[in-house]
Protein backbone atom coordinates (compact mmCIF):
# COMPACT_ATOMS: atom_id res chain seq x y z
CA UNK A 1 0.00 0.00 0.00
CA UNK A 2 2.73 2.55 -0.95
CA UNK A 3 2.09 5.87 -1.34
CA UNK A 4 -1.19 5.69 0.16
CA UNK A 5 -2.39 5.84 3.76
CA UNK A 6 -5.65 4.62 5.75
CA UNK A 7 -7.41 8.15 5.18
CA UNK A 8 -6.93 7.70 1.61
CA UNK A 9 -8.24 4.62 1.46
CA UNK A 10 -11.03 5.51 3.65
CA UNK A 11 -11.78 8.80 1.48
CA UNK A 12 -11.74 6.95 -1.99
CA UNK A 13 -14.41 4.54 0.07
CA UNK A 14 -16.32 7.47 1.23
CA UNK A 15 -16.77 8.45 -2.76
CA UNK A 16 -17.45 4.97 -4.00
CA UNK A 17 -21.26 4.55 -2.59
CA UNK A 18 -21.39 0.71 -3.01
CA UNK A 19 -18.41 0.16 -1.04
CA UNK A 20 -19.53 2.59 1.42
CA UNK A 21 -22.93 0.63 1.35
CA UNK A 22 -20.99 -2.66 2.13
CA UNK A 23 -19.23 -0.35 4.88
CA UNK A 24 -22.29 0.10 6.68
CA UNK A 25 -23.22 -3.19 6.63
CA UNK A 26 -20.07 -4.92 8.00
CA UNK A 27 -20.35 -1.70 10.71
CA UNK A 28 -23.52 -2.52 11.44
CA UNK A 29 -23.43 -6.24 11.40
CA UNK A 30 -20.41 -5.85 13.75
CA UNK A 31 -22.54 -3.45 16.53
CA UNK A 32 -25.10 -6.39 15.92
CA UNK A 33 -22.63 -9.26 17.34
CA UNK A 34 -21.44 -6.45 19.83
CA UNK A 35 -24.84 -5.65 21.22
CA UNK A 36 -26.24 -8.72 20.71
CA UNK A 37 -27.48 -9.35 24.91
CA UNK A 38 -28.86 -5.69 24.52
CA UNK A 39 -30.96 -6.52 21.23
CA UNK A 40 -31.74 -10.15 21.67
CA UNK A 41 -35.50 -9.81 23.06
CA UNK A 42 -35.78 -13.36 24.24
CA UNK A 43 -33.12 -16.09 25.27
CA UNK A 44 -31.87 -17.61 21.81
CA UNK A 45 -31.67 -20.79 23.82
CA UNK A 46 -34.39 -21.11 25.73
CA UNK A 47 -37.43 -23.81 24.01
CA UNK A 48 -40.65 -22.81 24.35
CA UNK A 49 -43.10 -25.86 22.84
CA UNK A 50 -46.26 -24.92 23.40
CA UNK A 51 -45.01 -21.32 21.09
CA UNK A 52 -43.27 -23.07 18.15
CA UNK A 53 -43.75 -22.49 14.94
CA UNK A 54 -45.36 -18.80 15.79
CA UNK A 55 -45.51 -16.54 12.08
CA UNK A 56 -44.10 -13.28 12.51
CA UNK A 57 -45.92 -10.94 15.69
CA UNK A 58 -45.35 -7.76 17.69
CA UNK A 59 -43.48 -10.23 19.91
CA UNK A 60 -41.64 -12.46 18.17
CA UNK A 61 -40.36 -10.10 15.25
CA UNK A 62 -39.79 -13.26 12.95
CA UNK A 63 -41.41 -15.40 14.75
CA UNK A 64 -40.48 -19.16 16.71
CA UNK A 65 -38.65 -22.13 15.38
CA UNK A 66 -39.84 -25.69 15.95
CA UNK A 67 -39.07 -25.39 19.78
CA UNK A 68 -40.52 -22.22 20.06
CA UNK A 69 -37.40 -20.35 20.34
CA UNK A 70 -37.19 -16.98 19.39
CA UNK A 71 -35.66 -16.58 15.75
CA UNK A 72 -34.55 -13.07 15.76
CA UNK A 73 -33.01 -13.82 19.13
CA UNK A 74 -30.83 -16.82 17.35
CA UNK A 75 -30.25 -14.41 14.30
CA UNK A 76 -28.56 -11.64 16.45
CA UNK A 77 -26.51 -14.35 18.54
CA UNK A 78 -25.80 -16.41 15.35
CA UNK A 79 -23.78 -12.72 14.01
CA UNK A 80 -21.56 -13.11 16.66
CA UNK A 81 -20.86 -16.90 16.00
CA UNK A 82 -20.44 -16.36 12.07
CA UNK A 83 -17.89 -13.36 12.08
CA UNK A 84 -15.91 -15.38 14.72
CA UNK A 85 -15.47 -17.91 12.79
CA UNK A 86 -15.13 -16.04 9.90
CA UNK A 87 -12.03 -14.33 11.29
CA UNK A 88 -10.60 -16.54 13.06
CA UNK A 89 -10.61 -18.54 9.25
CA UNK A 90 -8.93 -15.41 7.59
CA UNK A 91 -6.67 -14.96 10.31
CA UNK A 92 -4.91 -19.00 10.11
CA UNK A 93 -5.30 -19.17 6.05
CA UNK A 94 -3.83 -15.91 5.47
CA UNK A 95 -1.16 -15.92 7.68
CA UNK A 96 -0.08 -19.51 6.88
CA UNK A 97 -1.07 -18.61 2.65
CA UNK A 98 1.40 -15.36 3.27
CA UNK A 99 4.28 -17.06 5.03
CA UNK A 100 3.92 -19.97 2.36
CA UNK A 101 3.94 -17.66 -0.63
CA UNK A 102 6.55 -15.03 0.62
CA UNK A 103 8.74 -18.01 1.61
CA UNK A 104 8.51 -20.00 -1.75
CA UNK A 105 9.30 -16.94 -3.86
CA UNK A 106 12.48 -15.82 -1.72
CA UNK A 107 14.05 -19.00 -1.99
CA UNK A 108 12.71 -19.90 -5.30
CA UNK A 109 14.32 -23.16 -7.43
CA UNK A 110 13.53 -26.19 -5.37
CA UNK A 111 11.54 -24.72 -2.44
CA UNK A 112 9.68 -22.64 -4.61
CA UNK A 113 8.84 -26.13 -6.98
CA UNK A 114 8.08 -27.93 -4.01
CA UNK A 115 6.19 -25.51 -1.99
CA UNK A 116 3.71 -24.58 -5.12
CA UNK A 117 3.20 -28.47 -6.04
CA UNK A 118 1.94 -28.63 -2.65
CA UNK A 119 -0.44 -25.59 -3.37
CA UNK A 120 -1.68 -26.93 -6.75
CA UNK A 121 -2.70 -30.05 -5.13
CA UNK A 122 -4.50 -28.28 -2.29
CA UNK A 123 -6.23 -26.01 -4.38
CA UNK A 124 -7.09 -29.35 -7.29
CA UNK A 125 -10.20 -30.26 -4.54
CA UNK A 126 -13.26 -28.10 -4.25
CA UNK A 127 -13.06 -26.04 -1.02
CA UNK A 128 -16.66 -26.94 0.74
CA UNK A 129 -15.40 -30.51 -0.03
CA UNK A 130 -12.40 -30.82 1.02
CA UNK A 131 -13.87 -28.75 4.22
CA UNK A 132 -16.20 -31.50 4.54
CA UNK A 133 -14.01 -34.32 4.81
CA UNK A 134 -11.30 -32.91 6.91
CA UNK A 135 -14.90 -32.21 9.41
CA UNK A 136 -15.93 -35.23 9.22
CA UNK A 137 -12.12 -36.65 9.91
CA UNK A 138 -12.13 -34.25 13.14
CA UNK A 139 -15.44 -34.06 14.07
CA UNK A 140 -18.36 -31.36 13.79
CA UNK A 141 -17.34 -28.60 16.40
CA UNK A 142 -16.85 -24.70 15.88
CA UNK A 143 -12.93 -25.25 16.35
CA UNK A 144 -12.23 -28.23 13.91
CA UNK A 145 -14.85 -25.38 11.17
CA UNK A 146 -12.61 -23.41 11.45
CA UNK A 147 -9.28 -26.07 10.93
CA UNK A 148 -11.17 -27.29 8.34
CA UNK A 149 -11.71 -24.39 5.97
CA UNK A 150 -8.64 -23.07 6.89
CA UNK A 151 -7.15 -26.29 5.36
CA UNK A 152 -8.34 -26.03 2.08
CA UNK A 153 -8.42 -21.63 2.12
CA UNK A 154 -4.24 -20.97 2.24
CA UNK A 155 -4.06 -21.25 -1.13
CA UNK A 156 -5.46 -18.45 -2.67
CA UNK A 157 -3.53 -16.47 -0.31
CA UNK A 158 0.33 -18.22 -1.43
CA UNK A 159 -0.28 -17.64 -4.85
CA UNK A 160 -1.37 -13.50 -4.50
CA UNK A 161 1.66 -13.28 -2.06
CA UNK A 162 4.11 -15.30 -4.33
CA UNK A 163 2.98 -13.33 -6.87
CA UNK A 164 3.69 -10.16 -5.63
CA UNK A 165 6.67 -11.22 -3.62
CA UNK A 166 8.51 -12.17 -7.12
CA UNK A 167 7.79 -8.75 -8.34
CA UNK A 168 9.18 -7.03 -5.04
CA UNK A 169 12.31 -9.53 -4.74
CA UNK A 170 13.90 -7.91 -7.93
CA UNK A 171 13.38 -3.95 -7.19
CA UNK A 172 16.37 -2.27 -6.57
CA UNK A 173 16.01 -1.35 -3.37
CA UNK A 174 15.95 -5.08 -1.76
CA UNK A 175 19.59 -5.80 -4.09
CA UNK A 176 20.73 -2.96 -1.85
CA UNK A 177 19.58 -4.07 1.27
CA UNK A 178 21.26 -7.27 0.53
CA UNK A 179 24.43 -5.82 -0.46
CA UNK A 180 24.38 -4.11 2.75
CA UNK A 181 24.70 -7.22 4.36
CA UNK A 182 21.01 -7.55 5.92
CA UNK A 183 20.37 -10.43 6.23
CA UNK A 184 16.78 -12.59 5.02
CA UNK A 185 14.52 -12.24 7.77
CA UNK A 186 15.11 -8.78 7.71
CA UNK A 187 14.97 -8.51 3.83
CA UNK A 188 11.65 -10.58 3.74
CA UNK A 189 9.74 -9.03 7.26
CA UNK A 190 11.23 -4.71 6.13
CA UNK A 191 10.94 -5.34 2.34
CA UNK A 192 9.15 -7.83 0.84
CA UNK A 193 6.25 -8.49 3.32
CA UNK A 194 4.37 -4.83 3.49
CA UNK A 195 4.99 -4.64 -0.55
CA UNK A 196 3.58 -8.08 -0.98
CA UNK A 197 0.22 -7.37 2.19
CA UNK A 198 -1.75 -4.80 -0.48
CA UNK A 199 -3.39 -8.56 -2.47
CA UNK A 200 -3.50 -10.35 0.75
CA UNK A 201 -5.54 -7.81 2.31
CA UNK A 202 -7.93 -7.33 -0.69
CA UNK A 203 -8.41 -10.97 -1.07
CA UNK A 204 -8.94 -11.72 2.58
CA UNK A 205 -11.93 -9.22 2.24
CA UNK A 206 -13.55 -10.58 -0.97
CA UNK A 207 -13.30 -14.20 0.98
CA UNK A 208 -14.70 -13.52 4.05
CA UNK A 209 -18.27 -13.67 2.13
CA UNK A 210 -17.13 -17.29 0.69
CA UNK A 211 -15.62 -18.34 4.04
CA UNK A 212 -18.96 -17.16 5.73
CA UNK A 213 -21.00 -19.55 3.08
CA UNK A 214 -18.44 -22.45 3.89
CA UNK A 215 -19.22 -22.15 7.53
CA UNK A 216 -22.99 -21.98 6.96
CA UNK A 217 -22.83 -25.32 4.50
CA UNK A 218 -20.66 -27.09 6.97
CA UNK A 219 -23.29 -26.34 9.73
CA UNK A 220 -26.29 -26.64 7.50
CA UNK A 221 -24.95 -30.20 6.67
CA UNK A 222 -24.25 -31.29 9.88
CA UNK A 223 -20.39 -31.22 9.95
CA UNK A 224 -20.15 -27.33 11.77
CA UNK A 225 -21.79 -26.06 14.91
CA UNK A 226 -23.76 -28.57 16.78
CA UNK A 227 -27.24 -27.73 18.65
CA UNK A 228 -28.55 -25.94 20.17
CA UNK A 229 -26.01 -22.82 18.58
CA UNK A 230 -27.22 -20.37 16.89
CA UNK A 231 -25.42 -20.39 14.08
CA UNK A 232 -26.58 -19.33 10.89
CA UNK A 233 -26.40 -22.43 8.40
CA UNK A 234 -27.23 -24.58 11.73
CA UNK A 235 -31.08 -22.41 12.11
CA UNK A 236 -31.36 -22.55 8.24
CA UNK A 237 -31.22 -26.57 8.51
CA UNK A 238 -33.10 -26.98 11.54
CA UNK A 239 -36.12 -24.99 9.27
CA UNK A 240 -36.00 -26.37 6.44
CA UNK A 241 -38.44 -29.49 7.28
CA UNK A 242 -40.79 -26.45 7.80
CA UNK A 243 -40.58 -24.12 4.94
CA UNK A 244 -44.07 -25.08 3.41
CA UNK A 245 -45.67 -24.07 6.33
CA UNK A 246 -43.23 -22.04 8.40
CA UNK A 247 -41.00 -20.33 5.85
CA UNK A 248 -39.93 -17.59 8.71
CA UNK A 249 -37.29 -20.12 10.33
CA UNK A 250 -35.49 -20.74 7.58
CA UNK A 251 -35.56 -17.49 5.58
CA UNK A 252 -34.12 -14.80 8.04
CA UNK A 253 -31.06 -16.68 8.86
CA UNK A 254 -30.65 -17.36 5.21
CA UNK A 255 -31.54 -13.27 4.90
CA UNK A 256 -28.12 -12.81 6.97
CA UNK A 257 -25.78 -14.83 4.91
CA UNK A 258 -26.70 -13.44 2.15
CA UNK A 259 -26.33 -9.40 3.84
CA UNK A 260 -23.47 -10.19 5.46
CA UNK A 261 -21.95 -11.59 2.42
CA UNK A 262 -22.94 -8.74 0.34
CA UNK A 263 -21.52 -6.13 2.14
CA UNK A 264 -18.01 -8.03 2.79
CA UNK A 265 -17.96 -7.97 -1.28
CA UNK A 266 -18.66 -4.80 -1.88
CA UNK A 267 -16.25 -3.71 0.31
CA UNK A 268 -13.53 -6.16 -0.75
CA UNK A 269 -14.06 -4.26 -4.45
CA UNK A 270 -13.95 -0.80 -3.01
CA UNK A 271 -10.31 -1.59 -1.20
CA UNK A 272 -9.44 -3.32 -4.30
CA UNK A 273 -9.97 -0.17 -6.46
CA UNK A 274 -8.56 1.73 -4.01
CA UNK A 275 -4.86 -0.30 -3.52
CA UNK A 276 -5.02 -1.12 -7.55
CA UNK A 277 -3.57 1.54 -9.56
CA UNK A 278 -5.13 0.78 -12.66
CA UNK A 279 -8.28 0.69 -11.36
CA UNK A 280 -7.57 4.02 -10.02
Amino acid sequence: MRGLSWRDIARHIWHNPLSLAGTFIIVGLFLLALLAPLLAPHNPYATDPLNKLLPPSARHLMGTDGLGRDVLSRVLYGTRISLWIAFLILLVAGTAGTVVGIVSAYLGGFWDNILMRITDVFMAFPQLILAMAVAAALGPSLTNVVLAISFGAWTVFARLARSRAIAVREEDFVEAARACGAGHLRIVFKHILPLALSPVIVQGTLSMGGIILTAAGLGFLGFGAQPPSPEWGLTVSDGRNFMPHAWWVSTFPGLAIMVTVLGFNLLGDGIRDVLDPKMR
